[in-house]
């Protein structure tokens, strides 16, 4: 080896892996607090463990999926603002395990830069345990990959993992929907995490800039208003599926928006009538309806337009599920009904108010 002429580290080829190491000390306490019951909230070791007795369950049902937050990130990016980014991710996850009645147990991160910064890595990830324990969840273990090369100036990336669990027989939707049963719409924090590429290119076509007023929002930059961070509506809807049972199917209103997302909950028999007229739209949409000339139809299909989760319940039942949801802090609304199937998935009744 006398003979060779450089030495090269892994630093200098750009991984650092004592920023790496240092990351990891400063979000320790960040995970412990997500602690739950069948989770310790430690992490360091090569896997997370969960003990699903400890938990509570006897007969359990595994349930898993995984997110990211799409383009949202660039406007994270550009605004410096990574706080909150992170509950945007477990939301997207954990909403799509309480839809079909199971309860969030942990979850997992993946976070890809092309260089990393300890300080921005622990906003990220302080954001992760907010939505962790604002869904329940343990945040068990994750990856932080430094990439040089493959991203461009301070791009990064986000995936999410969630586990969850329901009791065998438990699970979401049942197979007793019928005709007239009730849909009630939960509202929105906003635009959630999807339709951002629109969003973005609507932006552009403003002029205006992420550090302008947000023309829809008083006291708040455009950033800020259009990272307000995805509602988790896990506990209220666990709430209201355990002490109800009125709570037939459910569905998380993401990309593809009513249209796409109703009728995977629902058997080829039937159709959702929704009333537009009845639906609450938040001044983001308007906004963006009107300065990128979004036709409704297309606002519809991208955006969540204000309703962020439906529930199909028993009509006998509506305003019991109603009342329970409210109670969790729950903005809840009458926005339709459950009809025989006809041409479409979704129909609609009257206008939406952009």
């Amino acid at each position: 080896m006398s003979g060779q002429k450089n030495g090269l580290t892994y630093a200098q080829a750009g991984v650092d892996i004592d920023a790496g190491n240092e990351m990891v000390e400063r979000i320790k306490p960040l995970v412990r607090s997500t602690r739950r019951s069948g989770a310790d909230g430690e992490i360091g070791g090569f896997g997370g463990l969960f003990d699903l007795k400890a938990a509570g369950f006897s007969d359990p049902i595994l349930v898993a999926a995984n997110d990211g937050v799409g383009t949202k990130l660039k406007i994270a990016i550009l605004a410096g603002k990574h706080d909150t980014i992170g509950i945007d991710l477990v939301a997207m996850c954990v909403n799509d395990l309480v839809v079909q009645g199971a309860e969030p147990l942990l979850f997992l991160d993946y976070f890809a830069t092309g260089k990393l910064d300890p300080e921005q890595g622990v906003a990220i990830v302080g954001g992760i345990a907010n939505g962790c324990r604002m869904a329940g969840c343990a945040l068990i273990g994750g990856e932080t990959a430094e990439m040089p090369g493959m991203y461009h100036g301070n791009d990064y990336d986000l995936a999410g993992f969630a586990v969850g669990a329901a009791e065998r027989g438990q699970l979401l939707p049942t197979d007793d929907i019928v005709e007239g049963d009730i849909l009630l719409g939960l509202a929105s924090s906003g635009v959630h995490s999807n339709g951002y590429s629109l969003v973005r290119r609507t932006v552009e076509l403003s002029g205006l800039g992420w550090g302008d007023p947000a023309p829809f929002s008083d006291g708040q930059t455009l950033a800020e208003a259009l990272l307000e961070p995805t509602r988790i509506y896990v506990k209220p809807l666990l709430k209201a599926v355990r002490g109800t049972h009125g709570i037939k199917a459910l569905a998380h209103i993401t990309g593809g928006g009513f249209p796409d997302n109703i009728p995977r909950v629902l058997s080829k028999d039937f159709s959702a009538e929704l009333d537009l007229g009845a639906i609450d739209v938040p001044p983001v949409f308007s906004w963006l309806a009107r300065t990128g000339g979004i036709r409704p139809e297309e606002m519809m299909r991208t955006f969540n337009c204000g309703i962020g989760m439906v529930a199909v319940v028993a009509a006998g039942q509506a305003a019991q599920v109603a009342a329970v949801l409210q109670e969790a802090g729950e903005t809840v609304t009458t926005i339709g009904r459950i009809v025989p199937r006809r041409d479409a998935g979704v129909i609609y009744r009257g206008m939406l108010s952009l």
